[in-house]
């Protein structure tokens, strides 16, 4: 018996129960003897491939069209192809090669890498990594000093502005007791002036009510003397002038670390990070900066998204989503409910993770490991999702005959907003099924067109306000658009892949070109997403791996 049967589990030809069946299809999952291949052969209302056994599963689903399967390689675009892919121009003029031989060379490529990575690579990645364990043994205690040095430094400036302030406070508690003397002064002048007047008064009345002729006689006015009144003093109350702080000057003046200096070695490179004043920062780098890389282990990676500056969600080529640090750390993994691959996968306001599932014609949203049904479609699939600043889901879906696309606005479960046709009545959207959106900082909605070559964006109304198609200083020839984000700029990121050449281009909320990037080894770009620090996430299509990299 072949070894790869159990002798106690042993395969059976699916329509006749022979034992050991040396034949499989491909497309229907059928184990099959000789005798029965023609009898499934004969069913002409499916495709088929039947293979041996042995090569079960050498003959993939097409990620890009539902239902297709792919039986050839083409050789420009490096990647395999199904019947529907032929059909269009993005192949035209390719190398076609067989699919089983590119597998098997590819396989003899794939070991000689493991032999080079184990034996090699990955040992010198160790040594790396003791020494940064090293360094970061030590590093707790030279930290600590540098805070106590910049505390002891703080507590300096607080006892100096302390004096300062209770100078201050004498100075204007000495100019308040000289003003309040002066008045109590001048009140008492004033008190004994009413005392006389008064006075005078009664003696005037005595002398009226008597008609004592000598006191009349005698009697000389005081009128002119108490008519005369005291001088007003006027006293100005003092006032105080801040003076506005100049932080930059402030800062030099409270002192300055040193340069953080990180040199390269072992082949390894860590950016230099001024800590002292820097200058400021240009809206885009010349040459953006590979920060970090992280591998998945998917074979196909289709969606990139963040949960913070720190962790992203990725989805690939199986049912697992899988949740890495920067430092490629697996944090967590999530199985779909229907255990089919995500199509795209997004992150709510909340950190709840959604992803489509076309085949269910689904929308979910994954709460505590526990996966909710939010939205789910008739005559519709759902394939592109994004998570609004409003909290709204924004949805890219195509009829079941893929014959129209729209993009639906979701409030939990219900649907607020359908965008499909512009102010004429034509159709915004191409029929293609690769279609990435993003709501931009001015909440206009941005989609990535892949069939239509042109990034299509229409205001929160729906209401269309430009198409961007490329720009003839890109080299490679035609736009052919994949993921899409947006920063806090507004700026548009898109990933554009045609088989000459791979970039990131940029453009402004309005649709005006900025510029465009090709380093950090670009390949294949796939799925885009931006984090709070505007550093963007570039998933590769077939690399397996997300590069971090730093454009602002």
């Amino acid at each position: 018996m072949d070894p790869q049967f159990s002798a106690q589990d042993v395969l059976r030809c699916d329509l006749c129960e022979t034992p050991v069946p040396p034949m499989y299809c491909d497309f229907c999952h059928v184990k099959l003897c000789k005798a029965c291949v023609g009898e499934h052969l004969s069913d002409l209302s499916k495709e088929h491939k039947v293979v041996p056994f042995k090569q079960k599963g050498t003959t993939p689903k097409c990620p890009n069209h539902v239902g297709k399967f792919c039986e050839l390689y083409c050789k420009e675009c490096g990647f395999p192809v199904c019947s529907r892919c032929l059909s269009s121009n993005f192949h035209k003029g390719h190398t076609l090669l067989n699919l089983l031989e590119i597998m098997k060379s590819k396989k003899e490529a794939i070991e000689k890498d493991v032999d080079k990575l184990s034996n090699s690579v990955g040992p010198k990645y160790e040594e790396i990594s003791r020494e940064i364990e090293r360094g970061k043994t030590n590093l707790e205690k030279q930290y600590k000093k540098l805070t106590t040095a910049v505390t002891k430094q703080g507590e300096n400036w607080h006892r100096e502005i302390d004096i300062i302030v209770n100078q201050k406070k004498s100075e204007i508690d000495e100019m308040k007791t000289q003003h309040l003397t002066i008045l109590n002064k001048q009140e008492n002048e004033i008190k004994h002036k009413i005392s006389e007047v008064k006075q005078c008064i009664l003696d005037l009345k005595k002398i009226l009510d008597s008609n004592d002729v000598f006191l009349t006689s005698v009697y000389r006015s005081r009128y002119t003397e108490f008519k005369k009144l005291p001088p007003k003093v006027n006293v100005s109350l003092p006032s105080f002038s801040s003076q506005k702080i100049n932080m930059e000057q402030l800062n030099q003046m409270f002192g300055s670390l040193s340069a953080l200096s990180i040199t390269k070695e072992h082949g390894y490179t860590i950016k230099t990070q001024e800590a002292a004043s820097c200058p400021p920062v240009k809206p885009l780098l010349d040459e953006p900066e590979l920060i970090t890389t992280i591998d998945t282990g998917y074979k196909y990676q289709y969606s990139v998204t963040c949960l913070s500056d720190e962790e992203i969600w990725i989805s690939g080529d199986d049912k697992v989503m899988k949740l890495y640090n920067l430092w490629g750390k697996l944090l967590k993994s999530i199985q779909t409910k229907s255990g089919n691959r995500p199509w795209d996968i997004a992150v709510t306001r909340s950190g709840d993770l959604v992803y489509t599932d076309p085949d269910t014609r689904t929308v979910n949203v994954v709460k505590n490991k526990q996966i909710q049904e939010v939205i789910r479609l008739q005559g519709w699939k759902p394939y592109h999702v994004c998570s609004t600043s409003s909290g709204d889901l924004l949805i890219s879906m195509y009829s079941d005959d893929y014959e129209q696309s729209k993009v639906v606005r979701y409030s939990g479960s219900t649907e607020k907003q359908t965008i499909q046709t512009d102010s004429k009545g034509k159709p915004l959207y191409s029929s293609e099924d690769i279609k990435y959106i993003s709501e931009n900082g001015n909440l206009d909605i941005c989609v990535a067109d892949h069939g239509a070559h042109a990034v299509v964006v229409v205001n929160k109304e729906g209401k269309f306000r430009f198409r961007y198609t490329g720009h003839r200083s890109t080299p490679g020839g035609s736009f052919y658009p994949y993921g899409i984000t947006t920063d806090s700029q507004s700026q548009i990121l898109t990933a554009d892949w045609n088989w000459n050449y791979h970039c990131i281009h940029i453009i402004d909320q309005d649709g005006q070109f900025l510029r465009y990037f090709d380093n950090c080894n670009l390949k294949c770009p796939w799925a885009l997403c931006v984090d709070i620090n505007n550093d963007l996430f570039v998933a590769g299509r077939f690399s397996g791996k997300v590069k971090k990299i730093k454009y602002m």
